[in-house]
């Protein structure tokens, strides 16, 4: 691929003063704590838009001709490049139509539409979303925005690297949300030609990683199948530009699983006091999965924050459940007067909040004089967890953990 030049990336960095913010970049001490270094959030959902696209969508349309804009363009998107798109679209007097794939977030979507773009929604994944935009330009004449597979919308993500590096000049590794591979090429070009020696490792969801495969084989692999909640990351197939890029500047892709992105979110919410969307999560997720992995001070970059807040409210009892607070249980226990009672009355004593109960009397391997009762308990963390269960087990409970 052609190489962006450190003056071309700054050169997208002027383009882009006063459209973008510099995000902030805080220490996270808990994960410092955690990592025995310093840690440190580039909040990218703090960003218009609440994510880093606007950066790559307006340094792309920008340079559109006069005759290009007047055509109109093109796009598809789970959500985040739909808004950026939209936005630079509004700000530089573009019609824009986006094609979305049958359910994405609705707060993705009405904010695509807030900044005045056509939603159409199309297939079930970004991959069939994205080639329908491709033969729409193709019939219409409208430009297309690629979300990552462009050397401009790489040079606009590259500008996320600058302000990593000016931020955090003694960072020595910068762990980055990866799904077509746009901000982890833009950051790795950035990066790697100011401080060589920093290690820039892409992050994917395990359920959708389309790199380690790809680079295996030298070439871009498509995945046959993918499901994952990070939708901001799933791409099926690295671009040929993104997959030169990385393939030559990033160190290393790693994955991590949907457990600990959830985890990895819900820790984010509760410590940094940060909203993040699943692929925001993933950086922090790959930390607290090998926390000495990665040498420090490390970057984590939280590529965005548009989460619906029902799926939040379902990740956050995911990400609790993953870290130990949620616990379920099956206990026997006599079937008389008091029998229950007792029971409470142990895990009270144990600190466990009781959330729900049910009875189960019909199984065949009750006794006539046994009932199991099904508990969800609410508790501190895995070791209160365990320090419940060894509690029963020590009053003679026999405790079978559900899921």
């Amino acid at each position: 691929m052609s190489v962006l030049s450190v003056e071309e990336i700054e050169t997208a960095a002027e383009l882009l003063r006063g459209i973008a913010i510099a995000t902030p970049m805080e220490e996270s001490r808990w994960l410092s704590t955690l990592v025995g270094g310093p840690v440190l959030l580039k909040c990218e959902n703090l960003q218009r838009t609440g994510s880093f696209k606007i950066r790559g969508a307006y340094v792309r349309m920008s340079r559109l001709s006069a005759e290009e804009r007047a055509r109109g363009v093109v796009a598809a998107s789970a959500g985040n490049h739909a808004q950026g798109v939209a936005l630079a679209a509004q700000m530089l007097g573009i019609r824009a139509t986006v094609f979305m794939p049958e359910g994405a977030p609705l707060p993705k979507v009405n904010a695509t539409r807030g900044y005045g773009a056509e939603v159409v929604f199309h297939g079930a994944t970004l991959d069939e979303a994205l080639a329908r935009a491709i033969e729409v330009a193709a019939e219409t004449g409208a430009v297309l925005i690629h979300p990552f597979d462009h050397l401009d919308i790489v040079a606009g993500q590259a500008t996320c690297g600058l302000e990593i590096l000016e931020q955090a000049p003694d960072a020595a590794s910068v762990l980055v949300p990866t799904g077509g591979g746009g901000l982890a090429a833009g950051i790795a070009l950035a990066v790697k030609q100011l401080r060589p020696d920093v290690r820039v490792i892409g992050v994917q969801a395990e359920a959708a990683a389309a790199f380690p495969a790809s680079l295996a084989a030298g070439v871009p692999v498509p995945l046959a199948s993918m499901s994952t909640m990070a939708d901001g990351i799933a791409v099926g197939c690295p671009g040929e530009v993104t997959f030169a890029a990385v393939t030559e500047h990033v160190d290393e892709v790693v994955t991590v699983s949907e457990e600990s992105i959830s985890r990895a979110l819900v820790l984010i919410l509760e410590r940094a006091k940060l909203v993040v969307e699943p692929a925001g999560a993933v950086a922090v997720a790959a930390i607290l999965d090998q926390p000495e992995r990665f040498a420090t001070p490390a970057v984590a970059v939280l590529s965005g924050g548009n989460v619906d807040p029902l799926l939040l409210s379902k990740l956050i009892r995911h990400g609790l459940a993953s870290a130990g607070r949620y616990l379920n249980v099956g206990v026997r226990i006599p079937d008389r007067p008091g029998g229950l009672a007792r029971l409470l009355t142990e895990l009270a004593d144990a600190g466990a909040n009781v959330l729900e109960v049910a009875h189960e009397r019909t199984s065949g391997t009750l006794t006539v004089d046994e009932v199991e009762v099904h508990v969800q308990l609410e508790t501190r963390g895995s070791q209160h967890a365990e320090a419940v269960l060894a509690r029963l087990r020590e009053h003679g409970y026999r405790v079978a953990i559900g899921d």
